[in-house]
């Protein structure tokens, strides 16, 4: 009777992994316990925690939502705008690297759907469609909104922008009405989507002591709470949970734990991309998606943008912006997607393992390439328009705007650091992808099969970013 293949030996006695009997993979190394550090221990069990910054950000998001209402009409003069788009937005995939999903747990929406539940929640289960489908509706709202704005304006108009979030506002509060927790928060929440997806890469995570939970009598409060602390808010099971993707760090858990059960650990940038055990299709179609997202951006803020419209229009005759905007936004987002999908074809004949398991074990691995080019794209308005933010705030107090320039940084030094941070992102792209390969694969020809394809995928849209941040960008203000 010939070995099954799962048994057959490779190399130095390792055996091959066969895809369809679950390997016995390594779980990932232990990181430092930061709850060991009395400070962090006591702001994590404070009762003060996060409300005490949850209050100074919903005054902050309070004045950006009535500047962007009632403030001045053009976004260059609007305080809204600039600390919206200029300032927070830049920012904000920065926070996800350092500190995870940290940003859900002071935003104001947050805040805001657990006060309506307070007051009139049914508390109703989440629905089972939300449960499956949540994510692809969080893929198409990151889609429709990114076209929304090309087509309508949305970040060049501050009441645009304060229209948006007074949408979201109205989704927050149904659904803090209706349903359990924060519903919107996990399931419908669009830039919930990016945080989890960005938050797989940061450097601190929340996990739980299972050997101190086997022999937990508490009846699984971090979950459900205790009779003075409300359970997770983003129906989190720390002892079952691996990964920081709906982790907010509210530390409602650790409160609630009786046992000191729960850990704030360190771990390697990017690590969670390579442990990660049971991939979705839906998150690496997301990954996929930001990337084609910033490609638009970039392109259609490209000074040679204009140029290539005349150009469709004098060879075409077609003048129909959001027709050609259109083509060209579903060809973007298309591009990643295939390439990702044909790599994973190539990848299938080598590995063994299915075409949609391949595109979605390794479409993470462009979650770091994702980060760059996001901080990247962004980063040019931080340095190009940053005195906006500065002018504009001021303006409220009875300064004048500021005329002129507005750029932090020179031009030369905005492309240096972008050339920069797209360099990190793709040698941790690369990384992720061969650490995937090696700890899934004890092959050496089927880790080679694999890695090849997604490189050369890499190798692409990484030329292509290049190529199109060398360009000169239009001001977003």
């Amino acid at each position: 009777m010939p070995t099954p293949l799962s048994l057959r030996p490779v190399g130095k006695g390792r055996p091959l992994v066969d895809p369809d009997v679950p390997p016995d993979l390594p779980p990932p190394p232990p990181g430092r316990d930061l709850m060991k550090i009395p400070a962090i221990a006591r702001i994590m069990r404070s009762r003060w925690y996060p409300g005490v910054l949850q209050v100074p950000v919903a005054a902050i998001f309070g004045l950006v939502a009535y500047q962007l209402l009632a403030g001045p009409v053009t976004a260059d003069r609007n305080p809204g705008t600039a600390l919206m788009w200029v300032l927070w937005w830049p920012v904000l995939p920065i926070t996800f690297v350092v500190l995870g999903r940290f940003w859900c747990a002071v935003c104001p929406f947050g805040a805001l759907s657990d006060f309506v539940q307070k007051i009139v929640g049914v508390n109703r289960p989440v629905p089972r469609f939300l449960k499956l489908y949540g994510l692809w509706i969080i893929d198409a709202q990151f889609l429709a909104i990114t076209w929304s704005d090309h087509i309508w304006g949305i970040v060049e108009s501050p009441w645009g922008s304060g229209v948006l979030l007074l949408l979201l506002t109205t989704g927050v509060i149904i659904s803090g009405a209706f349903f359990q927790r924060r519903t919107f928060c996990r399931y419908l929440c669009f830039l919930g989507g990016l945080c989890s997806n960005y938050s797989r890469a940061s450097v601190v995570e929340l996990k739980a002591d299972t050997s101190i939970c086997a022999t937990c009598k508490a009846k699984a409060a971090c979950f459900n709470g205790s009779a003075t602390q409300a359970g997770c808010p983003m129906f989190n099971f720390p002892r079952t949970m691996d990964s920081a993707a709906n982790c907010n760090l509210c530390s409602n858990c650790i409160k609630a734990c009786p046992n000191d059960a729960i850990q704030l650990t360190t771990r390697k940038p990017m690590s969670e991309l390579w442990f990660l055990d049971k991939p979705k299709v839906e998150e690496s179609f997301l990954a996929m998606a930001i990337m084609g997202i910033v490609l638009i951006q970039n392109i259609t803020m490209l000074t040679v943008w204009q140029n290539v419209l005349t150009w469709i229009e004098q060879t075409t005759g077609i003048t129909n912006y959001p027709l050609i905007f259109t083509v060209a936004f579903v060809t973007a987002v298309s591009l990643p997607v295939g390439l990702l999908a044909l790599a994973s074809r190539v990848a299938a004949a080598g590995n063994l393992e299915s075409t949609l398991m391949n595109f979605a074990r390794f479409g993470y691995a462009l979650i770091p390439l994702d980060i760059a080019a996001h901080v990247a794209h962004n980063l040019f308005h931080l340095l190009a328009e940053g005195s906006l933010v500065f002018s504009t705030v001021a303006s409220m107090f009875g300064a004048t705007p500021a005329n002129g320039a507005t750029a932090l940084a020179s031009p030369a030094v905005i492309l240096i650091l972008q050339m920069t941070v797209l360099a990190l992102g793709v040698a941790g792209s690369a990384y992720t992808i061969r650490r995937i390969a090696n700890r899934r694969y004890g092959s050496v020809a089927r880790r080679w099969a694999t890695t090849a394809p997604f490189m050369v995928m890499l190798g692409i849209l990484s030329v292509i970013n290049v190529y199109l941040f060398m360009l000169p960008m239009a001001h977003r203000m």
